[in-house]
């Protein structure tokens, strides 16, 4: 780690402490060669392996844009939207994987998505799972009558 006053290439570690619940890691540090102090933050980098095979960098924005597009016209707001991002980012982040699958995103959406506004968790599962037909909506329907989650993803 550089020294940001003097760019020193060597700074010694006085310090560490879990932060953002566990989340990342604070650093309390020193520079050798001017003695000053700095604190830095290190943070897991999550990263998306698209279907194409495409990997990039998590993006809770993405996340937030895309169920946005589910929830238009409904009684959804934006802070109700931004703490739904936070909720994906900390189950894909609770998993341990620094690469996850475009899918496990996905599945992190849906479920608290279900509980914010069931309309848009339809119209969100209906892209998510592919439905082709009026029968895989009245299966998933069905299922949020009943509690529970089917797993419908069409073949045909």
């Amino acid at each position: 780690m550089n020294c940001p006053f003097c760019h020193h290439s060597d700074t010694r570690v006085l310090d560490s402490r879990a932060a953002e619940d566990g989340q990342s890691i604070r650093r309390r540090r020193q520079c050798p060669e001017c003695g000053r102090r700095f604190s830095t933050v290190e943070q897991m980098q999550l990263s998306v392996s698209k279907r194409s095979g495409v990997v990039e960098p998590f993006d809770r924005s993405k996340v937030v844009q895309g169920v946005r597009k589910a929830c238009k016209g409904r009684p959804v707001t934006e802070d109700q939207l931004a703490r739904l991002g936070q909720e994906v980012e900390d189950a894909i982040r609770a998993s341990g994987q620094t690469i996850v699958p475009s899918h496990a995103v996905g599945v992190a959406i849906l479920g608290p998505l279900r509980e914010l506004d069931e309309v848009a968790y339809l119209r969100f599962a209906s892209v998510y799972r592919q439905f082709q037909s009026v029968e895989d909506f009245e299966a998933e329907i069905a299922a949020l009558r009943a509690g529970s989650s089917s797993v419908v993803v069409s073949t045909s």
